[in-house]
């Protein structure tokens, strides 16, 4: 396992805020990071565990690993393997890779991280308890609960074992307005009865029953409501947001920390969705931006439960300006979409007719705790909200640094071609994920029908499906929401849409004007390189043993790379030597705009009607055949293994009281470095 270590810098920005804006970033800073041990409790029963070991060795030794290592008879470079471990393990907050789902163990044996545990007794003892999940390779990712997969999200004997079951139990929780995202399920039995436990995230504790689920009343699968997971951590959430209240900029802020502890509290949902509206409101952007809560369902089987995460940043003015530019055009660009008509009073059936550009910001991130740290992000995730009261994109401008500094799967682009990648490699990324963010989470309009039976278009002419030419079938009924209907392809697909917006329109001028570019010839080019290698090295998160995907975005680029080889008339060629393990894509540059462009297009709309129609037997259809991983890809897949990049370790800061005053203590990109500053967080 090898590692490159990267500095999450945030210095100059943190001494550029006033007295009372270092306050508040202080405290939601401490309350974003006081949600760790809910990620690792999330993830498998042992992380916490493992957390709690690294950070017994790092006191044991008071961060001295030289002296520990001499005093245990451990090698260096044995040590060194484990500090390793360690910095990723931190730095995904778990054992399992945040990107990808995949498990890691440490590159020693049994016997070394025994001796290095028996420093002292209290070491030794917690070592006991996790030694065997740390370092049995198995469950190798994480999914449905099983011999080779495991979630942590359900919990007991089978938990999945019936749809049935839970299809019933998401039917009660919608009819008792119970959201999910916040949620657990947990069976088991008692006294021959099957029991489920519905585990809700809050400060209060209590259980209630929610009834049967049996038709007939009779107590064969009895569910309860039991609120108190995640309680202690919580709990001091709400400390850290109650004290940031007073330093808050404005009401809207105010307000916003309120609703989230009462949501917090309670378990209610309802507050939180409220918090978010606010928050979405809160625009300019604030000098402080926050993000905390159960946010991203990427990692539940079911893409309907959300890890823990926590967020805070400080606006990049400069960066901030670009940014606004382009959401002021958007409403332009939004035209220059495949199934807009802009016919210059209608932008069609399947497009709002106003595209409200949301709030859009660069920010330096103070404290990102998750299991991935994401290049940008477009919240909240309530497509409701989105389309009542708006959203944000927020592109993270110290984790976009890591992404310029090196050029992932290098290995896979023609020698000739490499000098030429790595020079405008970040160049195309950044505007790619711009224009992701942007323009693909934030476009298109859903045909629906109202709880009064009413749709939002005309029934008795209804809209033409571009696909087929003839009227719409299908459209989403009463009630029905994008994930409930896609359901595991939900996020995939969203995500597979996004990027494929971002690289159709990478392309035009007016865009690239705006970032300074004027020409469009090296960055297009390298957008379809990228296609390429991305859609190669996505490979690594597919598990052949399972046939499943660990990574939506892993998922989304191969699938597009599998239909540009067969849509784009040779536009790429991919050359595989298995014997040499070499792995070769090539771009025709001549037709990138003739052929990839237009085919790109062609997906793109597919993806987007199927969405704005709730037609998930065409998408299912279209999307799984292209994501399916074949002999042919499964070679490509051993040698991206066998090359695979270096993961990713985050140092990040830590900020401290001195009096009425805030400083911030920065860290050593190296495994050192890294422990050292989760050592010092105290939790």
């Amino acid at each position: 396992m090898s590692q490159l270590g990267n500095t999450v810098h945030h210095a100059a920005a943190f001494d550029g805020l006033s007295a009372q804006e270092k306050l508040y970033a202080h405290h939601m800073a401490r309350a974003a990071w006081n949600g760790t041990r809910i990620i690792l409790r999330q993830v498998f029963p042992e992380a916490n565990g493992i957390f709690d070991f690294i950070m017994a060795l790092y006191h044991d030794c008071d961060g001295n690993w030289e002296q520990l290592a001499t005093k245990t008879g451990v090698s260096m470079q044995d040590l060194d393997r484990f500090l390793e471990y360690a910095a990723i393990f931190l730095s995904n907050v778990g054992n399992y890779f945040g990107s990808g789902d995949q498990k890691f163990i440490p590159d020693i044996t049994k016997e070394t991280i025994t001796r290095l545990a028996s420093v002292s007794l209290p070491t030794s003892k917690i070592l006991e308890q996790i030694k065997r999940p740390m370092l049995n390779p198995l469950p190798h990712s994480l999914g449905r609960p099983g011999p080779l997969t495991q979630s942590s999200y359900y919990l007991g004997e089978d938990c999945l074992e019936s749809s049935e079951d839970i299809s019933l139990i998401a039917k009660l929780m919608e009819d008792r307005f119970i959201l999910p995202e916040n949620t657990r399920l947990r069976r088991y039995q008692r006294s021959g009865v099957n029991c489920y436990d519905i585990l809700q995230a809050s400060v209060v504790e209590d259980k209630s029953p929610l009834g049967s689920l049996s038709d007939s009343g009779a107590p064969d699968k009895m569910i309860h409501l039991v609120r108190g997971d995640h309680t202690e951590e919580l709990r001091q959430i709400c400390g850290c947001l109650r004290q940031a209240i007073p330093y808050a900029s404005n009401p809207a802020q105010k307000q916003m920390l309120q609703d989230l502890i009462d949501s917090f509290q309670t378990g209610n949902l309802e507050a939180y969705r409220n918090s978010q509206r606010t928050w979405v409101s809160d625009k300019a952007p604030p000098p402080i931006e926050t993000v905390l809560g159960f946010v991203e369902p990427y990692r539940d089987p079911l893409d309907i439960r959300s890890e823990f995460e926590g967020i805070v940043g400080i606006p990049h003015a400069a960066e901030t300006k670009i940014l606004n530019t382009l959401a002021s055009k958007a409403d332009q660009l939004v035209c220059k979409l495949p199934w807009v008509e802009d016919s210059g009073t209608s932008k069609g059936p399947f497009e709002k007719e106003l595209f409200e550009p949301p709030d859009f910001s660069s920010i330096n991130s103070l404290a990102y705790c998750s299991s991935i740290i994401f290049p940008g992000i477009t919240l909240p995730h309530y497509n409701d909200i989105r389309q009542d009261t708006g959203y944000k994109n927020i592109i993270f401008s110290n984790r976009m640094v890591s992404e310029s500094s090196r050029a992932r799967g290098l290995h896979m682009v023609d020698k000739s071609e490499q000098d030429t990648f790595k020079q405008h490699r970040f160049h195309a990324y950044y505007i790619w994920v711009v224009l992701h963010e942007i323009l693909g989470h934030g476009t298109g309009r859903f045909l629906t029908e109202s709880s009064d039976g009413s749709l939002n278009f005309n029934p008795d002419q209804p809209p033409l499906n571009p696909l087929t030419g003839k009227p719409v079938e299908c459209w989403y009924r009463t009630g029905q929401t994008w994930t409930g209907v896609f359901n595991d392809l939900a996020t995939t697909v969203d995500e597979c849409r996004a990027e494929l917006v971002g690289a159709y329109l990478i392309d035009d001028i007016d865009i690239l004007r705006i970032f300074s570019y004027t020409e469009q010839s090296e960055v297009a080019y390298n957008m379809y390189l990228q296609l390429g290698v991305d859609g190669l090295r996505g490979l690594d998160n597919y598990d052949p043993t399972t046939k499943k995907w660990g990574q939506a975005h892993s998922r989304a680029h191969f699938a597009i790379l599998r239909h540009l080889l067969r849509d784009s008339d040779g536009l790429y060629i991919i050359t595989c030597d298995a014997e040499n393990t070499t792995l070769t894509v090539k771009v025709d540059r001549l037709r990138v705009i003739s052929h990839g462009k237009p085919s790109l297009g062609r997906m793109l709309l597919n993806l987007h009607i199927y969405r704005c129609t709730a037609d998930i037997s065409n998408c299912r259809h279209f999307y799984e055949d292209l994501s399916h991983v074949d002999d042919e890809a499964l070679t490509w897949r051993k040698i991206v293994i066998s090359k695979r990049d270096p993961p990713l370790a985050f140092s990040q800061g830590n900020t401290y009281r001195v009096g009425d005053d805030v400083k911030l203590k920065e860290y050593e990109p190296t495994a050192r470095g890294i422990i050292q500053s989760w050592a010092e967080r105290g939790l």
